[in-house]
């Protein structure tokens, strides 16, 4: 359900009111039934809800919501769009209740909402977001953030850092795996299978031979070429201006970037509405919306489900297409 103050209680909603997603998956809520109720009230829905405490007893009809409660919000003191340590640690524990599920194989995939880095860290998370919470309840070394459309799909080297310090957090060997993960999740979940993976630089025009950083030369230029000498089709460190153009054009099937706005600036300019977070080097399925808990539209009854429902479809899709990639960490 991710932040209850956000809107992803109201998305999933949205999401769960087209009778066409029931035809490709059997979608369980996790989350508060005192939140989805206030959600439903809201938004004028009519569904039932349905409280289960094993994803065997779902029923997974349409206008029927199968929910696993984890009711941890008093209504009375909640106030939407208000995050607070009591939304924060409820976030945290609807992620951590479908992790373990999908880990038990109790579900094929998990979806998740938007949650908020700020009402995590109110709650004394440890955590910067999901994909390191997952990673650490996983047990999981080596992993990679992909945003992922239909025009475009993006690999982050480094994630939730300052700008700052990305020149000096990179490494070949990073790099290495980050591509290795790109092209092995490329064929078993995507079902490319020859991917072209283009790999960009850091610097303007890839450091133009060095004039303008020597991060090319020194440490993507190595792995890109260790990357090609094991058998995968890399191209780069290409220039970060026009590589992302290439893609959407069809050169590429994917683009690894060395740092989150890099790669997440061209990717939501062309898929803002329908683009797809899923986490790579995972034992479990994992997609997300690739947008934050909007808090100044939350609870208003105008958010647009598009990314969620992308989402579901992603995972749906990863989960028919069989196999899950080996953790190679």
């Amino acid at each position: 359900m991710g932040d209850p103050a956000g809107i992803g209680p109201e998305i999933i909603l949205k999401t769960l009111n087209d009778p066409g997603i029931y035809t490709i998956c059997r979608p369980l809520i996790i989350g508060d039934s005192h939140i989805i109720k206030k959600a439903l009230d809201l938004l004028c829905f009519q569904h039932q809800i349905r409280f289960i405490d094993d994803p065997e007893q779902g029923y997974f009809k349409f206008k029927t919501l199968d929910m696993i409660d984890v009711s941890l919000i008093n209504i009375e003191n909640f106030k939407p769009a208000e995050p607070d340590i009591k939304t924060g640690a409820a976030m945290q524990e609807y992620v951590i209740k479908g992790i373990d599920l999908a880990l038990s194989r109790k579900i094929d995939g998990l979806v998740t909402c938007p949650i908020t880095k700020t009402a995590l860290k109110l709650a004394g998370s440890n955590f910067h977001g999901h994909t390191e919470l997952l990673a650490h309840r996983t047990n999981t070394k080596n992993y990679a953030m992909m945003l992922a459309g239909k025009k475009l799909k993006v690999v982050l080297v480094t994630i939730h850092i300052p700008l700052a310090q990305v020149p000096t957090s990179l490494t070949i060997e990073d790099i290495i795996k980050k591509i290795r993960l790109t092209h092995t999740y490329l064929d078993e979940r995507f079902n490319i299978k020859k991917p072209r993976i283009a790999v960009a630089g850091l610097n303007p025009h890839s450091g133009e031979a060095s004039m303008f950083g020597r991060e090319e030369e020194d440490i993507i230029l190595p792995a890109v070429r260790f990357s090609i000498e094991h058998g995968l089709d890399v191209h780069g460190p290409l220039p970060p201006d026009t590589v992302f153009y290439h893609a959407v054009q069809g050169r590429y099937d994917a683009v690894v970037c060395m740092y989150h706005d890099q790669g997440l600036i061209p990717f939501k300019l062309i898929h803002f509405k329908d683009g797809v977070n899923t986490t790579l080097g995972l034992p479990i399925i994992r997609t997300s919306v690739d947008h934050g808990t909007a808090y100044d539209i939350a609870w208003k009854g105008i958010a647009d489900p598009s990314s969620l429902i992308e989402a579901v479809k992603m995972a749906a899709f990863q989960a028919d297409n069989g196999k899950i990639p080996q953790n190679e960490s």
